[in-house]
């Protein structure tokens, strides 16, 4: 399984964020800006939602705008962490039905992010493996190469959930 923990040459994206579908977007709190340098990708009032995997402070949102902060580990996740990204990803879908921009963010906006926004995109219609392919398309080829959570897409969260804590 790579992690971004143990894979220290996973490569910066080369954006904050960027747009998975209309008005759904995956970001990350650092992105190699055009001089090549790693620039911070702070958060102002882009987006009407943002929702933080990985909370730093200093990277806002600023006042006002709608802020969810479930952190959870670029690994293996428990029955209640689990919950926590069905909750959000339900939380995205009611946001883009409801007109608004979303952003789900954590480190690069590969892996925890793609979590979340795939689990959305699943709950939206997509099978599990159109949703990775565009979510790869739109991000980065980099996007979602933690295994573990390719594995949770295609086995399904709800699944997934029930047997961690069936064995927890």
């Amino acid at each position: 399984m790579r992690i971004r923990g143990k894979q220290p040459d996973v490569p910066a994206p080369d954006s904050p964020w960027s747009e998975v579908v209309p008005g759904l977007w995956m970001g990350g709190h650092q992105f190699r800006g055009r001089s090549g340098r790693l620039e911070l990708a702070v958060v102002r009032d882009e987006f009407d939602l943002v929702q933080s995997l990985l909370r730093l402070p200093g990277y806002g949102p600023d006042a006002g705008v709608e802020h969810h902060v479930w952190p959870i580990p670029d690994g293996p996740l428990d029955g209640t962490q689990l919950a926590g990204v069905i909750r959000l990803a339900r939380a995205v879908n009611e946001a883009l039905d409801a007109g608004r921009r979303v952003l789900v963010r954590c480190y690069h906006g590969y892996n925890r992010s793609g979590l979340v926004v795939g689990h959305a995109l699943v709950q939206r219609g997509d099978s599990a493996d159109q949703a990775i392919q565009l979510i790869r398309a739109r991000r980065s080829a980099w996007a979602l190469h933690n295994e573990l959570f390719v594995e949770y897409l295609r086995a399904g969260l709800a699944t997934v959930r029930l047997l961690e804590e069936l064995t927890e």
